[in-house]
Formats: C-alpha cells, structure tokens, sequence
C-alpha cells in the first residue's frame, strides 16, 4: 500500500491500479448543483466528477497551456524553421511533437470542464461511503496498518494524497458501504478484504 510520503515516481504498479491513478475554448458549465447521489448516480459516461477544488486545478492547467505552454511551443517551432532542412532537424520534430501533447491535453482539458459536475463535498450524514467520503480502512489480508483515504472522482486519483477514484478497485468495492462493513477486492497478486473503519 502507497506511503503517503512517496512520489508518484516510487509508487509500484500495484498502489496506482488499487487507486485508479491512470498511467496514461469552451468554458466550464455554471451548473453547481450539488447533488451528491445526482454526481454519483449518473449514466453519463461523459461526466467528469470533480470537486471545486479540482474543477479550479483544470482551469487553472488550461490557462497555463493556452497563455503560456501554447507560446513556448510556437516560439520553438519558429526557432526550429529558422534552421532549416525540416528533413533533419531533431529540434523541429521535438517542438512539433511537444505541440501536439500540448494540443491534446487542451482539447482534453476544455471536454472534462465543459462535462464537469461538481461533487458535494459536505458529509455524509449516513456514514455511507460516497464521492467525497474520508474512509478509515484495514486491510485484512496483509495485516497491514489502517489507511485512510478521500474517495474522489477519476479526475481527482492521486494516491501519493491519499485520494483514491470511485472507479478503482478499492473505491468501487467500498461505495455505498457502511462502517464495518467488510469487502473484497480483486487485485493482480488475487483478492484483499478490507474492513471499513470509520466512515465521515
């Protein structure tokens, strides 16, 4: 299980699997209705879960891209022209493909903003897991000390915080479950069980 000390360059396979952590100008929507159930319950598979938090973190990313990143690219591709054989020039390929990550990741940035729902990030008065929760767990299998964990949406995973998706193994066996309650969780090395320590 990932120390909360570690950086996202020492964690194993395994931590980022177990907390959904991905290895892989349109503005955002006004509507902050904060449904939690809404959030969590929905069939669009185009939503983005994000809370305010992360919501200004996406704004904030895209801004930088487009004010600041985009500029440095074009800069480096003038520069690289300048050179001149396009055929054998390193420095223009490296500019053109920095352009093209640069390029994709505004066109992501701009769908999961436009798609953003913004999850309620008040507690839970029924101790029930959902998309804001702060769970305490033990893991049964290994012994090993409780964790705790915040359960946000995809978008938000960072294990190196202690922030685990609602689409990860762990956050998928331990949505809508109850303090004390006991689940299981496939994993590559076979199945954990864990039980829910505290729920707020």
């Amino acid at each position: 299980m990932a120390d909360k000390n570690q950086t996202k360059d020492e964690l194993t396979e395994e931590d980022l699997a177990l907390a959904g952590k991905s290895t892989s100008g349109d503005d955002a929507s006004d509507d902050d209705e904060e449904t939690e159930s809404a959030a969590a319950n929905s069939n669009d598979s185009q939503q983005t879960l994000v809370t305010r938090e992360g919501l200004k973190k996406l704004r904030d990313e895209l801004d930088e891209l487009e004010n600041v990143k985009r500029k440095e690219v074009a800069q480096r591709l003038k520069e690289a022209i300048s050179f001149g054989d396009l055929s054998e020039n390193s420095e223009y390929e490296d500019a053109k493909n920095e352009q093209a990550l640069v390029e994709s990741r505004i066109a992501e940035l701009k769908r999961m903003i436009k798609t953003a729902k913004i999850i309620a990030e008040k507690k839970s008065s029924g101790k029930t897991v959902k998309i804001g929760s702060t769970v305490k767990i033990q893991n049964l299998t290994d012994r090993d000390e409780p964790e705790t964990y915040t359960i946000v949406g995809s978008t938000e995973a960072d294990p190196t915080e202690a922030k685990i998706s609602n689409e990860s193994p762990i956050g998928t066996a331990i949505m809508d479950k109850k303090q004390d309650d006991e689940v299981s969780v496939q994993v590559p090395a076979g199945e954990l069980k864990y039980k829910i320590l505290k729920v707020s």
